[in-house]
Parts: C-alpha cells; sequence; structure tokens
C-alpha cells in the first residue's frame, strides 16, 4: 500500500495505523515520489491527498491512471468542493474520504476498496464470466474475445463484473453508484451512463439493455 501524504504527522500517522492493521506500507511527500514509487512498487491500493507541494493530486491521478488503468485510488482530503470530489471520481478514484477522518472508518474504506476487485481466489471461485461471445477473465481483468484479450479499467472491469453477476436482474443507477463507485448518494453526473457505454464498444454487442429511468440489465444468454 502506497501513501501520498505531504504532511508529516499525518502521514505518520497514516503509516502506523495501516500497518498496525496488518498492511505493508510505503509513503511518499510529494506528487513525483509518489508516482514514482506506485509505477515501481505496484502497491494494492494508494491512498492520496489531493493538495501536494509540487503536483496537484487530480493530476497524479490522472497519470496513474493512465499508466495503471487497474490502478485503486482512495483519496483522503480536506478539499470542500463537491464539485472536486466529483471530478475525481469520475476520473477514475475508487473513493474519497474526506479530512479530518475517523480511523475506524478510514479502514474499513480500505477493507472494502480491496474487496471490490472482484478478484477470485485461487481455488475458490471460477476464474472466467461468460457473456455473449466473450469471457471476463477475473484475474488477468482482461475481456478475451475470439481468442484476443481487451485490457479493461479498474472501473470497467468491476462494472462489467457486477452486471454479469447479476444477469437478468435490472440494476439500478444507485446500487451500480454504490457497489462499483462506491457512492452513497447520487452525485448528479452521468458516471454510470459513460461507463455502460464504454462497455459496450468493447463488448460489441446489445448485451447490456437500458431500462429506461431505472438502470440497466446484462441479458442473460
Amino acid at each position: 500500500m502506497l501513501v501520498i501524504e505531504d504532511e508529516p504527522s499525518l502521514r505518520l500517522l497514516l503509516g502506523r495505523l495501516l500497518t498496525d492493521a496488518g498492511y505493508r506500507v510505503s509513503t511518499a511527500a510529494t506528487a513525483a515520489l509518489g508516482l514514482q514509487a506506485a509505477m515501481t512498487e505496484i502497491p494494492d491500493l494508494v491512498i492520496l491527498d489531493l493538495i501536494l507541494p509540487d503536483i496537484p493530486g487530480e493530476e497524479v491521478l490522472s497519470v496513474l491512471l493512465a499508466s495503471r488503468p487497474d490502478a485503486r485510488v482512495l483519496i483522503l482530503s480536506s478539499v470542500a468542493e463537491v464539485g472536486r470530489r466529483i471530478a475525481v471520481l469520475d476520473t477514475g478514484a475508487a473513493d474519497f474520504v474526506a479530512k479530518p477522518f475517523s480511523n475506524g472508518e478510514l479502514l474499513a474504506r480500505v477493507r472494502a476498496r480491496l474487496r471490490d476487485d472482484a478478484r477470485p481466489s485461487p481455488g475458490t471461485q471460477q476464474r472466467y464470466l461468460t457473456g455473449h461471445g466473450f469471457e471476463l477473465d477475473l484475474q488477468r481483468r482482461e475481456l478475451v474475445m475470439g481468442g484476443n484479450r481487451i485490457e479493461l479499467s479498474q472501473r470497467e472491469f468491476v462494472l462489467l463484473a457486477h452486471l454479469l453477476h447479476r444477469r437478468g436482474q435490472v440494476c439500478t443507477r444507485q446500487e451500480l453508484l454504490a457497489d462499483v463507485w462506491g457512492i452513497g448518494f447520487d452525485p448528479g453526473t452521468n458516471v454510470v451512463d459513460v461507463y455502460v457505454r464504454r462497455l459496450r464498444s468493447k463488448l460489441a454487442t446489445n448485451s447490456i439493455e437500458t431500462v429506461r429511468n431505472v438502470g440497466y440489465r446484462f441479458v442473460a444468454c
């Protein structure tokens, strides 16, 4: 796990809190050092502040996700503007926790984000979920179509896995926001619709059906 936080006492606190919870933690005091560590260490989760001395956290998030689409990033920031919070979630952040924060809530959010990538435990779950002319590889986080592998972003992967697990059932936008984005309220954006369109362009099928004014359904085979 990687913590990118410029405030020394908070960086130390987070390191101790997460280490005591059983995680292996590295920290970085600047955006540049954080990006370098994220690219070389490949952490399971990045905890990122938005207010950093060298590069804005939003730019760090964009660069990181462009280089590693599967990266999971939890924003931990005192930024109060709702628009900035929504923007980082739309960009691909896995969660947003506001400062000041409760230690217990932060650890719960960390556990949830490490749990929600839908990767199976070896030998306990199937590797593939099948759809119309494709397979979703749960280990490699890729679409397999006609023998070709198509990479998915973290959010695309989790969204498709959710729809496949609930195939034939209507998934409301509120459900998808909560289970895929970790947002317990409607942020007033069309982020769900945008990601469904991205999936449709990669699937090249009519597998995902729009249920007007409600949400989406993966059509059962």
